[in-house]
């Protein structure tokens, strides 16, 4: 009976340092590692003089693929929203590494642009943005490419979708298709070919902050709703461009720019 009791104290005193192991393993992975920098730091190395030119020469370039689809294509751009956010670096966590362990600082961008079109002829609207793409990419340097859309199988079924000359591109018996996404670019419409609800565009979300350099919202024009740029032209498009990185500083000094 004796040697059983210790049997089971020793069991349990095992059982009792696992627990405690796997507990702090747990809390090792759960944890944020420490940051690089702090608060103020991370507004010095974003106020930079380097720092402002790598994010006005950024949002020049965003900006321009978004000026791309006005000027190619039978699209009015309506509205802009810029967002811009610089975080602190981390240190290495305990089994995984993250993006920003050997930074300081790392700055990214995104913009989002809203356009007006005319409903009654989506198809042709969407012929000439695969057009635009077309175009781009039969330089022979592929240079000045801000339209990846082109007319693949997916792209001509769609545009005789809309002209009333095929079946939906997804299936027959699918909602309407309202959505292209290549090359990290999302192009999304309202609906137009009737069916209850009817699926528009939102409206920009209104919680980004603006406290730059840590997170900066620029909204242009102010006051453009996408709910007058529908009421206006009739439609509305969304161009979704992704977060790219376009600053950086290294914990040993060096600077990264895109």
């Amino acid at each position: 009976m004796r040697a059983f009791a210790r049997r089971a104290a020793g069991s349990k005193s095992v059982w009792g340092t696992w627990a405690l192991v796997l507990l702090f393993a747990v809390s090792a992975c759960s944890t944020t590692p420490d940051r690089a920098v702090g608060d103020r730091q991370v507004r010095t190395l974003g106020e930079s003089g380097q720092a402002v030119r790598a994010r006005e020469r950024a949002e020049q370039r965003l900006r321009s693929v978004a000026r791309a689809y006005a000027d190619r294509t039978p699209l009015t751009l309506g509205l802009v929203v810029v967002h811009d956010v610089c975080v602190p670096g981390s240190g290495p966590g305990w089994f995984f590494q993250q993006k920003t362990d050997n930074y300081k600082i790392a700055c990214s961008m995104k913009i989002t642009a809203y356009y007006g079109a005319d409903p009654e002829h989506t198809g042709d609207t969407l012929d000439a943005i695969l057009t635009a793409g077309d175009h781009a990419r039969s330089r022979p340097d592929g240079s000045g490419r801000p339209i990846p859309f082109t007319h693949d199988d997916q792209g001509k079924r769609l545009v005789a979708y809309y002209r009333g000359h095929g079946p939906n591109p997804q299936s027959p018996q699918a909602v309407e298709t309202t959505r292209l996404a290549v090359s990290g670019q999302t192009l999304t419409w309202d609906t137009t070919r009737g069916g209850a609800p009817r699926r528009l565009i939102e409206e920009p979300y209104a919680g980004l902050v603006d406290d730059p350099p840590v997170s900066r919202a620029v909204r242009d024009p102010k006051t453009a709703t996408v709910a007058a740029i529908r009421k206006r032209y009739g439609l509305a498009f969304k161009l979704e461009l992704p977060y790219r990185d376009y600053y950086g500083v290294l914990k040993n000094g060096r600077t990264r720019t895109e």
